[in-house]
Parts: C-alpha cells; sequence; structure tokens
C-alpha cells in the first residue's frame, strides 16, 4: 500500500496532463497500481484494527480446548483450573511459559462459551447443517457398525439421512449428491462440524479435499465450517441424529443392500414432516416448501462421487487403502503403481486404458481386511499349474472340478485353466466354474460342452423351461390322417 503523499503525487501528476504510462514509468511503478489509485474514489480513514500479537501459548491452544471441552461432561467440583492446565502443559507438551498468559486466555474461552450459550441463531430458508451420527446394522447376518450421514434444515426442521461405512470424502459427497437429488435442488449454504469427512483443519484454516472442492464447484453451495466445540452453531443437525438413531434405527435394521436401504431412507421423512414445529406451530412440510424454493437448481449432469490415485501394490499385486484394507488386482502388478477409483462403496483396479479390471466392495473399520478377486490370477496360473493346489481359485471351485484338475498332469491341467480364463473373462467365474463342473463326464471334462452350457447359463439359466412353441394343432387337423370321415373313404376306395 502507497502512503497518501505518494498517492497525491499521482493524482497531481495525473491534473497536470501525465499519462498512466507516463507517471508509471517516472514513479516506477506498475501501471495496475497507477490506474487503481487514479480510481479510487473514497479515502475516508477507516478504524484500525488491532491484530493479536503471536503467543507462546498459541501451540497449545488446541490442547487447551480439548481439555475445556472435556469438562462439560464432568462434575463442575472436577474441572480444570488455569493453574492444572498449566501443570499438565508442564508435564505433558513440554510448556515453559508463564501462568498469566494461560490464565488470560482459559478467562477468555470460558466467558465467550458463556456469552455464545445464551445466542439464539436465525436461520434462512434453505440453509442445511451436515453431520455424521453412528449406529449398529444387521448386513446379512452380521453386526456392523456404521456411519450415517444426516443432512437438517433449521428453518423447518426437516432432515434426511444415509448410511454409508464411514465418514470419507466420497462417503459425504455420494450422501449429499442423493438427498441433492431427492429434494430437487441444492442448498445454498452447507454447514459441516470441523470439516468432518470434507477436510482437514489446521489451526483456524480449513484445508478441503480435492474431491469436495470440485463437487461444491459442480453443484454451486457455499460452506461454513464451524469453530471447534461450538456446537451450538449446529444444534439443530445434532438433535436431528440423535432423533434418527432413536426413532428410525431403533431395533436394529435388518440390511441386505445399503442402495436399496439409503433410497427406502430418504421417504422416511415424509413421516416426521406431517408434525408440527415445535416452535412456529406449523407443520413441518409446509416449511419445508419454502426451503425447497430457496434451493438452487440442479447442474444438468450429475456429480460422479470417485477420487482417482495411483497406488503401489505390494509383492502379491495388492493395493492398501486408509492403511488396513488391501484388495487385490493382479499379481502382474507386483511392485507395480495401480490406477484405482476409490467411490463410497467400492473400490474399482483399472487397467492402463481407463477400463476396469476388477471392483471391489469398499471395506472399512479399524481391523485389517482382505479384499481377493481370483479371477485376476488365472494368467499367472496358466503359467505355473503347479501352483494350483494353493491358489485361491481352486478354494472357489466345486468340489466334482476341484478334485478333477487335482487328478491332471501339468500339460491337462494347463489346457483346463486355458478353458476356465477364456469362460471367465466372456461369462463370469461362477458361471465358468460352474459349467465346468457340468461338463465333466467320468475321467474327461469337454472344453465344447462346457463352452455351450456356459452360453446357456449366461442366456438362460440352467433351470429355466424351454419356452412354448407355436401351435401345430392347425397343421395336425389339415394334413394327419385318423378320424375323419373323408380319410375313412378315400381308405375303402384304395383297398
Amino acid at each position: 500500500m502507497l502512503k497518501m503523499s505518494q498517492v497525491n503525487y499521482i493524482r497531481d501528476l495525473s491534473n497536470s496532463g501525465y499519462r498512466i504510462a507516463e507517471i508509471s514509468k517516472k514513479l516506477k511503478l506498475d501501471r495496475k497500481t497507477v490506474r487503481k489509485y487514479l480510481s479510487q474514489e473514497d479515502f475516508s480513514p477507516t478504524p484500525p484494527v488491532k491484530h493479536p500479537a503471536p503467543s507462546k501459548l498459541d501451540p497449545y491452544k488446541s490442547k487447551i480446548l480439548e481439555w475445556l471441552a472435556e469438562d462439560r461432561h464432568v462434575w463442575q467440583k472436577q474441572q480444570h483450573t488455569a493453574k492444572r492446565i498449566l501443570d499438565r502443559l508442564r508435564e505433558e507438551e513440554g510448556f515453559d511459559g508463564s501462568y498469566s498468559i494461560v490464565q488470560r486466555y482459559v478467562k477468555s474461552v470460558r466467558h465467550a462459551q458463556q456469552a455464545r450459550a445464551t445466542q439464539e441463531l436465525v436461520w434462512e430458508p434453505g440453509s442445511a447443517q451436515v453431520d455424521f451420527g453412528e449406529a449398529d446394522f444387521n448386513v446379512n447376518g452380521v453386526c456392523r457398525r456404521m456411519k450415517y450421514l444426516t443432512v437438517s434444515f433449521p428453518y423447518s426442521n426437516d432432515g434426511f439421512t444415509q448410511v454409508f461405512g464411514g465418514e470419507t470424502a466420497e462417503c459425504v459427497c455420494q450422501g449429499l449428491r442423493n438427498i441433492f437429488e431427492y429434494i430437487g435442488g441444492v442448498p445454498p449454504l452447507l454447514i459441516f462440524d470441523n470439516a468432518t469427512g470434507v477436510g482437514k483443519r489446521v489451526g483456524s484454516q480449513v484445508h478441503e479435499t480435492e474431491l469436495f472442492r470440485r463437487f461444491r464447484a459442480h453443484y454451486g453451495c457455499r460452506v461454513k465450517f464451524c469453530n471447534p466445540y461450538a456446537g451450538y452453531e449446529k444444534g439443530n443437525v445434532e438433535r436431528k441424529v440423535g432423533y434418527v438413531r432413536a426413532n428410525l434405527f431403533v431395533p436394529v435394521p435388518q440390511v441386505k443392500d445399503f442402495h436399496v436401504y439409503n433410497r427406502e431412507l430418504l421417504k422416511r421423512h415424509e413421516v416426521k414432516a406431517q408434525e408440527t414445529h415445535y416452535k412456529k406451530g406449523v407443520r413441518i412440510a409446509a416449511l419445508f416448501k419454502e426451503d425447497r424454493a430457496a434451493l438452487r437448481s440442479l447442474p444438468r449432469k450429475a456429480f460422479t462421487v470417485c477420487r482417482y490415485e495411483w497406488l503401489k501394490a505390494d509383492g502379491y499385486g495388492k493395493i492398501c487403502l486408509d492403511g488396513k484394507h488391501y484388495y487385490s488386482t493382479r499379481p502382474e502388478n507386483s511392485h507395480q503403481k495401480v490406477l484405482v477409483g476409490i467411490y463410497a462403496d467400492k473400490v474399482d483396479v483399472l487397467r492402463d486404458d481407463g477400463t476396469v479390471l476388477v471392483s471391489h466392495e469398499r471395506r472399512f473399520g479399524p481391523e485389517r481386511t482382505d479384499s481377493n478377486d481370483y479371477r485376476t490370477t488365472l494368467c499367472t496360473l496358466m503359467k505355473n499349474p503347479g501352483s494350483w493346489e494353493n491358489s485361491g481359485i481352486r478354494r472357489q471351485a466345486p468340489a466334482l472340478l476341484r478334485d478333477y484338475l487335482d487328478q491332471q498332469d501339468r500339460r491337462s491341467r494347463k489346457k483346463q485353466l486355458h478353458t476356465l480364463a477364456e469362460l471367465t473373462s466372456r461369462y463370469g467365474l461362477e458361471t465358468a466354474l460352474t459349467a465346468m463342473e457340468r461338463s465333466i463326464h467320468g475321467e474327461h471334462l469337454s472344453s465344447c460342452d462346457a463352452a455351450v452350457l456356459a452360453e446357456r447359463i449366461a442366456g438362460f439359466g440352467l433351470d429355466t423351461k424351454p419356452t412354448a412353441g407355436p401351435s401345430l394343432a392347425v397343421y395336425d387337423q389339415a394334413f394327419l390322417r385318423g378320424g375323419d370321415p373323408h380319410d375313412a373313404e378315400d381308405e375303402g376306395h384304395a383297398g
């Protein structure tokens, strides 16, 4: 910024007839700077803003806030004092500052929390709050703790929920897309809790993930992140998260397909929407019409919620995601980088041309998992048929086929594995295994029979009854003899 004496000199030169280029050259300033001060109309003084000086306590403020947040769930007489916080900082964090700066900061935080507690926030129609909860689900007979994304509209108190395996950016974006498409529009403002799932907070700055940046650019919505430990800024969605768990997930839901379950879950809001708003005395459904009227239009094309990443495969050709979940590619990719498409519910391993080599269900949770698709090992297995007895495909093969291949010599086994690979590429592994098992007759397996049977399974299924052909009754009556008087006479003359 230039001093006012410099600004006045620029304007005096201009009034004397100097052009912008001449002023720029004379004062050794950029032309844009000269033009800026010549076009400025208001030079009124503005109040100086005091910027807080850096404090020795800055690196430890997040830890202090964490301890003070824990105090909210503790008996008042056992909460932290400024002195106790100072002692813990010195013992646990290596802090060497004074008591006074700790005491002043703790006092300011508590004063701000008390002031905020009495503040009632007013929400405009269309604004939405976003948060995650967790609940147990019985998935095909197995109890799994899952995450559910809830989007609430504080103006109307309506809300919508989608269930996923985790809180990743892919899950957030997919859940938001599902909800946007269901309600027919995009909220102009989304309020998140501390960047959960869509970014990482470093100090006072939130660094959004690349996928979420693309998502909100695509849908054109603004985003606001709550201050740390300021739950009151999105209290509506926090209450909604509890409401959803208590009313929609009790008893524990039985789920076979989460795609179907999530579609049904979106419709469940209609029950809540028939209730009367707790404060406004109007039906929630009527208020949500105002929310809907404030929504932005959906873009013409839906956003593809997928993150692409190059991951290095280990010695077995497996890539690792989230530090603990392993997915097979193919053995030939050992120690090579593999392009992977990461979705909310699946992981696609891609070939060099971008087509899908294999697709896995995405895994979540703290325990290590290994997802294997043994179709990708067939090429390697054909080159080394001796490894058949220890291969994963052998475990998946039907007992009859497994025993048959166990008894083959190296040459015959390689031939049959080649047949298995060809049929798998055309019809899938399950169909190929079934067709080859059904084609074993005694000590012989016919590759031709297996190919025909695989085509039948893929096209019609083994148990499909043949379709009824056209009726031949008319032709029977016209051409077949037996019982017709004229036929009898003809036979008499012939005799």
